[in-house]
């Protein structure tokens, strides 16, 4: 990961990536946790702990059974009391590994401490219970890449740009004399061969351009997994903006359907009428607003048992299968009116786990909290929305 401190107030932050194609082993990992992030964080304060309050945005994939897997993004609030977890299921294409390039944007609300989360420039969330936005080295903005169970999964060089909005709403490139570096796995080499090892790059002159990571796996089991299937591109944004209005909320359509497709991280300063509304109506995207229909989960067609929902939720949130409540779907009829269901307003295609047991959540820190509730896909098995601990409570 990336590590940067914009040395002056930060209210908003930015980062484009394809979305490319990660394959697994096609092995049986029984109860482990075999799964890729891709993200970028904000945190608006750190005045008080490197770990404060945060918002994440990212890509999220996970090995579900030994041929079957999940894909697609999501974003997360962390606080020092809890977190919640939302997955992302409107825009183009949005869980196909279809190397289209995506944009993941958090922006500070006009009013207040709270912050808007964008996906392809649209809203689709806000956070509760972040932190005011002070002055000095006091934010961060960090892109990342977390890998667990490297040994079973093979993850392609993963190009990322990162930009971050200053309290006058201009958005710029961090200063490389404010941006650090972690790796955690050695880089890849001679003496440290795959599946262990990450190789990276920080391409920069004086300021942050480009981070690009990948954690690679030769074995040829992991290139025959089904998610290969899907690495091929697929048809332009031309057909997506086929029927667009040429202007949506001040936006040109035209022009940011077709930046979309050659040059997404420069989107906010060359289309006319993005910059304004990504801060004022933060809807600006009509190619990418929510629609009915197949969700497109790269695990369609495979469905879920009790157990393997157990299991799942058990590894995840780091509590015993036999401390988990697990509620099934309402009834199958909902399951057969939508089969490729994955959207978290739809609570009948979903099965329900909660748990009064300590828990880290989802969060990768030693901090424990009180219970969890999360909800998963009855078709595919994907998280749609979890909480864990205060923030369970929060509106």
């Amino acid at each position: 990961m990336t590590c940067s401190q914009p040395s002056e107030p930060m209210i908003g932050g930015f980062a484009t990536r394809r979305n490319i194609p990660i394959a697994y082993d096609q092995v049986d990992t029984g109860s482990a946790t075999v799964q890729v992030a891709n993200y970028l964080r904000v945190s608006p304060n750190t005045s008080s702990s490197p770990l404060a309050p945060n918002i994440e945005i990212g890509l999220y994939a996970e090995k579900t059974g030994k041929t079957t897997h999940t894909y697609g993004p999501r974003w997360s609030e962390l606080t020092t009391s809890g977190g919640r977890t939302t997955a992302i299921k409107v825009g183009v294409n949005p869980t196909k590994p279809d190397k289209r390039d995506h944009t993941y944007m958090t922006v500070r609300q006009d009013s207040g401490n709270q912050w808007d989360v964008l996906y392809d420039f649209n809203k689709v969330g806000a956070t509760t219970k972040q932190l005011k936005v002070v002055g000095g080295n006091t934010n961060r903005i960090d892109v990342g890449l977390e890998v667990m169970g490297p040994k079973y999964i093979n993850v392609p060089s993963i190009a990322n740009r990162m930009q971050f909005m200053t309290g006058n709403k201009v958005w710029q490139q961090v200063a490389m004399g404010n941006v650090a570096k972690s790796v955690t796995l050695p880089v890849c080499s001679a003496s440290h061969k795959s599946p262990n090892c990450f190789t990276t790059k920080l391409t920069d002159n004086s300021k942050f351009t480009q981070w690009t990571v990948s954690k690679p796996r030769r074995q040829a089991a992991a290139a025959a997994s089904p998610a290969a299937a899907l690495a091929a591109p697929t048809q332009g944004r031309d057909a997506a903006a086929a029927g667009l209005p040429a202007t949506f909320n001040g936006v040109d359509q035209q022009a940011l359907q077709a930046c979309l497709e050659t040059d997404p991280d420069s989107c906010l300063a060359t289309v006319p009428g993005l910059s304004e509304c990504v801060v004022t109506v933060r809807v600006c995207n009509a190619a990418a607003l929510p629609f009915g229909g197949a969700s497109g989960d790269a695990a369609a067609g495979a469905d879920v048992s009790a157990a393997d929902i157990r299991a799942r939720a058990a590894a995840a949130f780091d509590v015993p299968a036999d401390a988990l409540a697990v509620e099934p779907p309402a009834s199958p009829a909902a399951l057969k009116a939508h089969p490729n269901t994955a959207d978290s307003s739809n609570a009948d295609a979903a099965w329900t786990v909660t748990s009064r047991s300590s828990t880290p959540g989802l969060q990768r820190t030693d901090r424990r909290f009180d219970g969890f509730t999360a909800r998963y896909s009855g078709h595919t098995g994907a998280l749609l929305e979890a909480c864990w601990g205060d923030l369970c409570d929060a509106s």
